[in-house]
């Protein structure tokens, strides 16, 4: 424990490792919340984001370019145990480990140091990015929080390197380790069960901002047996459409965002009080701005005038949580639509000018017991209805519904290793076929219609 003055806090978003990652409007949005609450709290903070595209020694890459995605810097590296025979390369995503090692170097001496992670399966990147940080402070207290900390604690705790794994998503718990840590004492300064009294996320602690994540609410009412969200956030909290607009006008005047992404897990929910007086404020302002859903948006929701209003908001990229078009076999996904329904929110996105490329509707691949052929038949339905089907491959992730049915049919042992969970693998499929692969690409560009 050091002084009892404001201290010095870290923060780091750690490597990917895996066989394929690509920025798809992605930032660790808890990290760059918490950075903002300890800022409001007088403490210095400092952020390294071991994924920075537009990194300060990264060849110039253009931020407007794909609405802000664009591809990682990766290396080459060995295949993990047990993944030896999986005909793809294994890489590094992120940066240079000598810059991140001249980036830790150049920053003041932390109290404390803060490590997010995301994905359960990537945490050897994360092992990476631990092992780096203490051959330059090896005294400074790791605390490791995040998706893969909350979903498989035991696992972060045995081999990450963290000093302390911190599961979930409560701020004060945090403020409370920090005072144990550095013995800074912190009195709230605002309430953190109220969401529009949280400040904004310090997306300006970035070398650039190509695009602006917005969080409206947190937690999902649904419980779909193939996804962690009530268990990562067990309680829904919504943000008020006042909030939010000021948050989307704030961004666009003092850092000239055209683009914002959504991430909530239910953003069209009770939408006469949500979705609609924040889109038609947005209209309202003339802002000339744009939106995208790379996490899904409930399909039943999608009235006329939502339709409508999300036209003429700026919606570039519409991704709709569709699962798959074998309707008949969809309850066991705790599914949300019909038939009839999805048939009809697609004709309202039609009608209200949608096209074909703006519109993707997510078909899950690679379930238990889930039969090529299934997925097939529902890609050929989803084109059928005017709009592009994406294959989304399943993950198994622990304390959802389709966990133990997921280990029972892997041929990985699914619980060993968090490894064996990645998506890439097909791991409740018989095997990994480059060919099947390839066959579900091709069938969702509409370029092929046989194996």
């Amino acid at each position: 424990m050091k002084s009892r003055s404001a201290p010095r806090i870290l923060l780091v978003n750690p490597w990917i490792h895996d066989f394929a990652a690509y920025d798809f409007w992605a930032r660790p949005l808890g990290l760059l919340t918490v950075a903002a609450v300890l800022r409001e709290h007088g403490i210095g903070v400092d952020y390294l984001d071991c994924l920075d595209r537009f990194h300060p020694k990264a060849p110039p890459s253009n931020p407007k370019a794909r609405h802000g995605r664009g591809p990682y810097r990766k290396t080459r590296l060995p295949h993990p145990g047990g993944l030896t025979d999986i005909p793809r390369h294994f890489c590094r995503y992120g940066i240079d480990p000598e810059w991140f090692r001249e980036d830790l170097q150049a920053v003041p001496e932390p109290d404390l140091i803060l490590v997010t992670s995301l994905m359960t399966y990537w945490y050897p990147g994360l092992q990476e990015t631990i092992q780096l940080i203490r051959q330059v402070y090896p005294e400074a207290p790791v605390l490791l929080g995040g998706i893969y900390a909350t979903l498989c604690r035991d696992h972060a705790e045995t081999v990450s390197g963290a000093d302390r794994v911190i599961p979930g998503t409560d701020i004060l718990n945090i403020l409370d380790l920090i005072a144990f840590h550095t013995g800074y004492s912190i009195e709230p300064r605002f309430d953190p069960k109220n969401p529009d009294a949280w400040p904004d996320p310090a997306l300006d602690l970035q070398h650039t901002i190509p695009f602006a994540p917005l969080l409206t609410s947190r937690g999902c009412p649904f419980a779909c047996a193939y996804c962690a969200s009530r268990f990562l956030e067990p309680k829904r909290r919504v943000r008020s459409p006042e909030r939010v607009m000021a948050e989307i006008r704030h961004r666009h005047e003092e850092y000239g965002v055209r683009d914002f992404v959504f991430y909530d897990d239910a953003l069209l929910v009770h939408p006469d009080h949500h979705i609609i007086p924040l889109l038609k404020a947005v209209i309202d302002s003339g802002m000339g701005i744009r939106f995208h859903t790379p996490n899904a948006i409930h399909i039943r929701e999608i009235s006329e005038e939502l339709a409508d209003l999300m036209r003429t908001a700026g919606f570039e990229t519409l991704r709709l949580g569709l699962e798959t078009a074998a309707f008949e076999e969809g309850s066991r996904l705790d599914r949300k639509v019909t038939e009839a329904e999805f048939k009809k929110a697609i004709g309202r996105l039609l009608h209200a000018g949608f096209d074909a490329g703006a519109v993707g509707a997510y078909l899950l691949a690679g379930l238990p017991d889930q039969t090529l052929n299934a997925v097939a038949r529902s890609i050929g339905i989803v084109r059928e209805s005017g709009v592009t089907p994406v294959p989304a491959y399943y993950t198994p992730i622990p304390h959802t519904g389709l966990w133990d049915r997921a280990r029972a049919v892997s041929r990985y042992d699914l619980a060993a290793d968090p490894v064996f969970t990645n998506n890439a693998l097909l791991p409740c499929w018989p095997e990994f076929s480059w060919e099947i692969v390839s066959y579900l690409k091709n069938l969702a560009s509409g370029s092929s219609e046989s194996a």
